[in-house]
């Protein structure tokens, strides 16, 4: 009877269902990209679901319920600041494969000019050496971004 008077004075039953939709949205977050580009508020939801979990287990199914809808909510709002991160990613590194690849451009009529006023070869290897680095590294940048991976591409 002591058991039955503490879950009756606790808030009834636990808050599954609730539990769950804060899952389900944190699961929507993550596809969505919060762990990445809303780290902090995806860190929250996911801190609140663990101590709704602890209070379910607890037995305080009203801490439980207000951690389940405190995580939800957080998750929602993790999705729709990804969307917004994920924009500003995109921007800031498609802004910094242009100038990458304007670089090499201007470095490679450089190197052409030097070429066609005769400079020597030996002078010449490992300005092209460079330039080809760089090429595959603005390549592989650009594979990144291709792949929806912005937070990868280098910002210089």
């Amino acid at each position: 009877s002591v058991v039955l008077l503490l879950a009756v004075g606790c808030g009834g039953e636990p808050p599954d269902k609730e539990m769950q939709q804060a899952q389900g949205a944190l699961d929507a977050a993550r596809a969505a990209g919060a762990d990445k580009y809303a780290t902090d508020e995806y860190e929250a939801a996911q801190l609140a679901l663990t101590h709704s979990r602890e209070a379910v287990d607890a037995r305080d199914y009203r801490l439980a319920l207000s951690h389940a809808l405190d995580s939800r909510e957080r998750a929602q709002s993790a999705a729709k600041m990804a969307a917004d991160g994920m924009a500003t990613a995109r921007v800031e590194a498609d802004r910094a494969l242009t100038a990458a690849e304007n670089a090499v451009a201007q470095a490679a009529t450089r190197l052409e000019a030097a070429r066609t006023a005769k400079v020597p070869a030996r002078l010449l290897t490992a300005p092209a050496a460079a330039i080809d680095t760089a090429r595959t590294g603005v390549q592989e940048a650009r594979a990144q971004f291709d792949r929806g991976d912005y937070l990868s591409v280098p910002s210089r």
